[in-house]
């Protein structure tokens, strides 16, 4: 019984994660080919271990060899392709571990940062983390614990890719699922997600059982949850929504921590028309628009924003023009209204089949209304750019004009002498008057440097929609 060679492929098999039989069909491989390495001539050479003993059979030709007595050149032979085969199963055995763990979360330590790029050791393989899926802001050194998810994995170039990402959306559903048992359990569930990697994410929660507060479950006592969370997250903002199957009120929540007045859906367009006091607008659309942007994402709804005063005009707009329309009766504006059809370019965009298929309105009408609203649409467009061009002009001349007047004063002020004794005026008198006329010129320039805003001039604060 040969005991040692159980032992080492019982080994090797623990270590690599191989299957026992694969590391006998690779030993008997490379002794196969140490045996054709000593024995040139032989036409047939076969080499079997038994899977219980583990004793040797080998023969050449029908006659039996002694494996042993083949040689350094024949062991050296066998050593490289023993070596190359286990290799392959080892590669083999990773694809199909880490292809089932797509998706899931994993927890290496950082090997190499190079070109951006990070090589993360996740015991038997290493991970690649691009610098595309990095959180943006965030730095990594070596030697440092980090946790990812695994996006990808392909055999490429004699060996087996790992690629891992932290941008990824459902990167943050699975750290609820981890932070949070109820999600876990699907005692809660992540309805709809949607992320701007390193900067905010909303996620949409409803849960199945009416004692659970869903919203409440995921933030835990003083937020202790998401601020894990968060953290491992690098700061990432988290905006928790509650999940309604009414889209009216689904967007309501997506924008929060705005307050909506009102909210029109037009179906046909997949639009919806959010109204926001004046003093709201800005932190409903968010800094750089982040807000009304990952709302839109997570409702699958194209979100307008307006102002009352904008969606009156836009309403009265509409209204006079159909008004000239002969047949065109108000309780048809009304109509429209309700539809979520709320300008003259939505009327233009939607076309005349909805008006006749769900307002009854004659095709022929339903064309001329169409026809005229783009028209109408069309005109306001153009005198709305004119006056915006009209606008800009008149600044530019504005302030070449105030220019202008600057350089000839500057002029003026060239050709006068610095100092001129008049009648019974003394060098004294001068030196004094000199002075006091730069005390205002002293007081302005000290009032710019304390940031005190001049008249004439409104100053504005950054508004943090966050």
């Amino acid at each position: 019984m040969n005991t040692d060679l159980l032992r080492f492929v019982d080994s090797i098999s623990r270590d690599k994660n191989i299957e026992k039989e694969s590391v006998f069909v690779d030993l008997e491989t490379a002794m196969v080919s140490a045996a054709r390495r000593a024995f040139l001539e032989a036409q047939d050479v076969m080499v079997q271990i038994d899977r219980i003993t583990g004793d040797i059979t080998a023969l050449a030709d029908g006659a039996p060899i002694d494996m042993k007595a083949l040689g350094r050149i024949a062991a050296q032979t066998a050593k490289q392709v023993m070596m190359q085969k286990i290799r392959e199963d080892e590669r083999s055995s990773i694809f199909e571990e880490y292809s089932q763990r797509v998706g899931q979360i994993v927890t290496g330590t950082v090997t190499r940062y190079e070109g951006g790029a990070i090589t993360v050791n996740l015991g038997r393989a290493e991970g690649f983390l691009p610098k595309s899926e990095q959180i943006p802001g965030d730095q990594h050194h070596p030697g440092e614990r980090i946790r990812a998810m695994i996006l990808n994995v392909r055999e490429e170039q004699n060996q087996v890719k790992i690629v891992l990402t932290q941008t990824h959306p459902d990167y943050i559903r699975k750290l609820f699922e981890l932070e949070v048992p109820e999600v876990g359990e699907r005692i809660i569930e992540i309805r709809a997600l949607a992320r701007e990697a390193g900067y905010r994410t909303k996620v949409a929660v409803s849960s199945i059982d009416s004692k659970v507060d869903a919203v409440g479950a995921c933030v835990g006592v003083r937020g202790s949850r998401i601020r894990n969370i968060v953290d491992e997250l690098g700061g990432e903002k988290i905006d928790i929504v509650r999940w309604n199957e009414s889209s009216q009120v689904l967007i309501t929540n997506a924008l929060k921590p705005a307050e909506v007045k009102e909210t029109f859906l037009c179906f046909e367009l997949g639009r919806a028309t959010v109204i926001v006091d004046e003093d709201q607008l800005s932190l409903a659309i968010g800094k750089r628009g982040q807000n009304v942007r990952l709302a839109a994402q997570l409702t699958g709804w194209d979100i307008d924003i307006l102002t009352p005063e904008e969606y009156n005009k836009s309403v009265d707009d509409m209204e006079k023009a159909l008004k000239s329309i002969t047949g065109v009766e108000d309780v048809a504006l009304d109509k429209m209204l309700a539809m979520g059809i709320i300008s003259l370019g939505d009327l233009a965009e939607v076309g005349a089949d909805p008006l006749v298929k769900d307002l009854g309105m004659a095709a022929e009408l339903a064309e001329r209304v169409v026809t005229t609203a783009a028209a109408e649409a069309k005109r306001l467009a153009a005198e709305a750019e004119a006056a915006k061009q009209a606008a800009a002009a008149a600044a530019v001349a504005a302030a070449q004009a105030a220019a202008q007047a600057a350089a000839q004063a500057a002029a003026q002020g060239e050709g006068q002498p610095a100092a001129v004794a008049g009648d019974g005026d003394s060098p004294e008198a001068v030196d004094e008057s000199t002075e006091n006329s730069d005390e205002p010129v002293a007081e302005v320039a000290d009032a710019a440097e304390a940031g005190a805003p001049h008249a004439g001039v409104v100053t504005a604060e950054p508004v943090d929609a966050t």
